[in-house]
């Protein structure tokens, strides 16, 4: 059965979540997320505060790789060094110019860089990319479910270039509990004819609309979006919808 039209729902409200503080090596995310948002621990919890059923809990990849170990000591002026890391994290390296390198990594994203990151970490370190964002989201979801009772779709988040196109923007690495891709297949378009190919990656758009609220240098990880369609509220795996074969994918 196709899914729902995105955007059928009605409008979306999007919340920054402030107050988060400085996440590190085996902090407790989903409890620094809770305090933020205001949540206590269920049953007796008055409301939901900032986080409903039916939300969507976008997260920046930057503190789930803090939170999970994901940050490695680098010297910023040691490039044949920060190459090396780069391609111990990637499968294979697509293209080279300079310092860039564009990588393919172990989660089948093709990215610069293999998103090996050295903004907003500590001088002298950089961010991996999770070793699993899919099972990251899900980790994140389950616990604010069983400690707090509220039912969120989760998004890790991550900000990457697009071929032929200027500029960055956030995408979604991980998800759970909220669709990656909607089909449209089979549904009609607003002259009646049917839909064959249409698929839209509503997870990466989630991920974009947030990072509207959190930017770059705001110290913002993390944003509530409201009003999403319920029926859009499934298990979900980037991994499994949002990444292309390579026997599919026309440029590798």
């Amino acid at each position: 059965m196709p899914d729902p039209e995105p955007g059928a729902g009605g409008a979306l409200t999007i919340v920054p979540v402030t107050g988060v503080g400085e996440v590190r090596a085996g902090d407790d995310l989903a409890a620094a997320l809770a305090a933020a948002l205001g949540l206590v621990p269920a049953p007796g919890r008055p409301g939901q505060a900032g986080l409903r059923d039916g939300d969507v809990l976008v997260v920046t990849q930057k503190v789930v790789s803090k939170a999970e170990g994901r940050v490695v000591p680098v010297d910023a002026d040691d490039r044949a060094g920060i190459a090396e890391l780069i391609e111990r994290e990637s499968v294979r390296v697509l293209r080279r110019r300079g310092d860039l390198l564009i990588t393919e990594t172990p989660h089948g994203f093709v990215c610069a860089n293999a998103g090996v990151d050295l903004s907003n970490v500590e001088e002298g370190t950089a961010a991996l990319l999770p070793v699993d964002p899919d099972r990251s989201a899900r980790r994140l979801r389950e616990a604010l479910e069983h400690r707090y009772g509220v039912t969120a779709g989760i998004i890790v988040s991550d900000t990457f270039g697009r071929p032929w196109r200027q500029g960055v923007t956030d995408v979604a690495i991980g998800s759970a509990g909220v669709a990656a891709v909607v089909d449209l297949r089979g549904t009609t378009d607003a002259n009646g004819r049917e839909l064959v190919a249409t698929e839209v990656c509503v997870a990466d758009e989630l991920a974009a609309a947030a990072e509207l609220v959190m930017g770059k240098a705001r110290r913002i990880p993390a944003a509530v979006v409201r009003g999403v369609d319920p029926a859009w509220l499934r298990p979900s795996s980037v991994a499994a919808e949002v990444v292309r074969e390579t026997a599919e994918d026309l440029f590798r």
